[in-house]
């Protein structure tokens, strides 16, 4: 029970504020746009209404479609569990979980193509072509980054490649670990599918990536989708926060209060930087993304310099 409980607790606090922090990016946006905006709770009702309503499948889906959502939340929910969370640690840490952390990334990106592959719509077809080819670039950047952060902090587990063993504030390695946080920014924005990479308020064809190959879900299932869409955002600002404010605060109450203060700090400056850019065309996407993996690389070779 002990080993059991971290792990509902961790689970807990994800899909608990995970929602919160996505709303406040929405409402970041909407002030920029001169609108009221939507309350910063709205996201916990449209997961709530959604899953109110049944499901629709198409005649041509078969048990891939059925079962993507469900496994898409799964992977999503185990990748958190190798994430620490300021002052507290990540149930799921190993030496070598970086590879568990890439592979479940992997298997929530497979199921997504292949569920809108299944549908047999050319809109689908279109955006899961999109997906796996932009995925190319982003996990070459995302493997770069954990090396990057794998040198810097000596170890190759996440949950201490991002702990208390990051040496950043008045550290040597201060040069590479910005180099790395820059990276892991830019690698946020393209995953979670955000500008300057995908719009995640259009729905127009030309444009999208992640919304089009969503259109087919409804009910439980879009609920699903919408959990582990700001479960992802969530963990990766995490990520983020978690190199910038590394060490233990000695009060805990005092921890949490400083790690809750970069999440939102995180979320305002995805809302800022989204209100701020415009959409890159579909074919400059990737070079963004090498960015990324170059500013990973010249932090490995950075901090392979200062030692």
């Amino acid at each position: 029970m002990n080993g059991i409980l971290p792990v509902f607790a961790h689970l807990a606090i994800v899909m608990a504020l995970s929602p919160f922090f996505f709303g406040v990016t929405a409402r970041v946006k909407a002030v920029f746009a001169g609108r009221v905006g939507p309350p910063l709770v709205q996201p916990y009702f449209d997961i709530v209404k959604l899953f109110r309503k049944k499901c629709v499948y198409s005649r041509t889906t078969t048990w891939v479609f059925r079962a993507s959502p469900v496994v898409v939340l799964a992977a999503v929910m185990a990748f958190s569990l190798t994430v620490p969370f300021g002052e507290i640690r990540a149930p799921l840490g190993f030496p070598g979980d970086i590879l568990l952390a890439a592979y479940l990334l992997a298997l929530a990106r497979f199921f997504m193509i292949a569920a809108a592959m299944d549908t047999g719509s050319s809109m689908e077809g279109l955006g899961a072509s999109r997906e796996a080819f932009f995925s190319c670039f982003s996990e070459l950047a995302l493997f770069m980054n954990f090396i990057a952060l794998a040198s810097c902090s000596g170890n190759i587990s996440l949950s201490r490649m991002i702990g208390e063993e990051m040496p950043l504030s008045g550290g040597t390695l201060t040069p590479a670990l910005i180099l790395v946080v820059s990276s892991f920014f830019i690698l946020l924005l393209a995953e979670n599918c955000r500008i300057p990479v995908d719009d995640p308020d259009t729905h127009l064809e030309l444009t999208m990536i992640h919304e089009v190959m969503v259109l087919d879900h409804s009910g439980i299932d879009l609920a699903y989708l919408l959990v582990a869409q700001t479960a992802k955002l969530f963990v990766f600002s995490a990520i983020v926060v978690q190199m910038i404010v590394p060490g233990a605060a000695g009060d805990r109450a005092v921890g949490i209060g400083i790690y809750l203060a970069g999440m939102m700090f995180v979320s305002i400056l995805i809302g800022v930087v989204e209100s701020c850019m415009a959409r890159l065309r579909l074919d400059r996407v990737k070079y963004l993304l090498l960015i990324s993996f170059g500013l990973a690389f010249f932090g490995f070779i950075v901090s392979l310099w200062r030692k």
